[in-house]
């Protein structure tokens, strides 16, 4: 199908990424935005521009009918949702193929199945793919909690069934924690996705979080394009990732990827998604979950393969294929992402909205900054605390961080409170610049400087 006109379902940061990629491709990019982001970057960058709703995300960036509405009305030929919002909504998905519209990522399908983590571990185990030990069904009472638990043994995770995010889930050390949480995270699970189903997995002791980048063109066909390590994480929410991923042995590299592709081709995986995986000391990995959409951290693997996933998805959805593929993919050096958020780490990552007075962007080789930031933005509260993405490449790790630590140096954003300063704390501190940190890294790491200050 040639594509003429796609609107960005999404805002900021993301939504200029994907208009930079729809005019390198000769579209006509057609975005939203919502009564507190007439003023934001993506509005002015973008051919066409139309008022969505008001401030709050449910009213502008959530209306799935508004949103479809509206695509039909200005005869736009498909929607990209970007990340965040609409990206993992199956019934979005379908309202938009239901109105004739292209909808440039996974297939409904896919996403239903992305999205109940306990019928995806199910899925994987069937595709010979190892997974954490766990529940194989709903657990809808304490007590039937209680008789899986024991027979996994403790310490365990509680997990919602159809969470995401680092949402609903409880680490277990023990029976007691299991009925002091499983009523509440019950009740989360409900609250949040509406739906209260839980499961339990053994907490794997100082996993490491790797996620193998997927493109598929829904028939079968796929390819990996490499790993990241995404270990470094503030309250399951990822702060820096890095590709390829350091000590993790080529073996185990080439297994996972295999894993990967084995979940893409066997679903019928459509567009760019990711494979997740938890890798333990022992460097056995186990299926996490599947994410369906595109990543915030997808730059880091654009910057070793020299692959536009942006442009991949395009090329996907508009039927011409992959664009690419398995022999073309090899690594070419390191990348490293810094996720900028407006967020004070000195007063427990509290956000920190306001006008951007001073804003300074770093710049020179290797070093890639995708944001909307300019000198007098008013940053919303509405939304997420995400600023930008400061990627920095090098033809090897040690040079990386090198660039990523001169690139943080540089960059101001006055006077607004960010993560700039905590970040360049994570790359210089020896775990981090060994590649042997896990999950508990950051924990760890907060845990030291509370000591250290009182």
């Amino acid at each position: 199908m040639n594509l003429s006109k796609v609107l960005i379902a999404n805002r900021g940061e993301i939504a200029l990424r994907i208009i930079r990629s729809l005019k390198e491709t000769g579209l006509c990019a057609a975005a939203i935005y919502s009564e507190a982001d007439q003023s934001c970057v993506h509005v002015q960058m973008a051919d066409e521009s139309y008022e969505i709703g008001a401030a709050a995300a449910s009213k502008s960036y959530l209306s799935m009918t508004r949103i479809v509405d509206l695509a039909k009305k200005i005869k736009a030929d498909a929607i990209h949702p970007g990340y965040g919002f609409l990206a993992e909504n199956a019934e979005f998905a379908s309202l938009c193929e239901g109105a004739g519209l292209v909808f440039i990522g996974p297939t409904p399908d896919n996403m239903r199945l992305a999205g109940d983590k306990l019928a995806a571990r199910m899925t994987v185990e069937k595709l010979g793919v190892p997974v954490v030990p766990g529940s194989d069904h709903a657990l809808l009472t304490l007590e039937e909690a209680k008789e899986v638990a024991r027979q996994i043994t403790y310490p365990l995770m509680l997990k919602a069934s159809a969470g995401g995010g680092g949402r609903g889930i409880r680490v277990l050390s023990d029976e007691s924690v299991l009925e002091e949480e499983f009523a509440s995270a019950a009740a989360e699970a409900r609250a949040a996705f509406g739906d209260p189903t839980l499961y339990l997995e053994k907490l794997i002791q100082r996993p490491r979080h790797i996620e193998v980048q997927i493109l598929g063109d829904g028939q079968g066909d796929a390819i990996h394009l490499l790993e990241r390590n995404c270990s470094v994480q503030r309250r399951h929410q990822k702060l820096i990732e890095e590709a390829p991923s350091p000590a993790l042995s080529d073996s185990v590299r080439k297994r996972i990827h295999a894993a990967a592709l084995s979940v893409a081709k066997g679903i019928h995986y459509r567009n760019a998604g990711t494979i997740e995986f938890l890798v333990d000391e022992n460097d056995n990995f186990y299926f996490m979950e599947l994410n369906a959409r595109i990543q915030v951290e997808h730059p880091v693997t654009e910057m070793i393969t020299g692959v536009d996933l942006v442009n991949a998805q395009i090329s996907i959805a508009s039927g011409q294929g992959i664009g690419v593929i398995q022999h073309e993919i090899s690594q070419w050096g390191h990348a490293i992402e810094c996720r900028i958020n407006a967020e004070d780490p000195d007063m427990e990552f509290v956000p920190s909205p306001g006008k951007v007075e001073d804003y300074w962007a770093p710049g020179g080789f290797g070093v890639r900054f995708d944001t909307h930031l300019y000198p007098g933005y008013e940053i919303p509260i509405y939304y997420d605390s995400l600023l930008g993405k400061l990627i920095a490449w090098g033809r090897t790790r040690e040079r990386a961080l090198r660039t990523m630590g001169r690139a943080l140096q540089e960059l101001s954003i006055e006077p607004i409170k960010t993560t700039r300063p905590f970040l360049y704390e994570v790359i210089r501190h020896k775990e981090f610049i060994e590649g042997t940190y896990g999950l508990d890294f950051v924990e760890k790491m907060l845990e030291t400087r509370s000591a250290e200050a009182e």
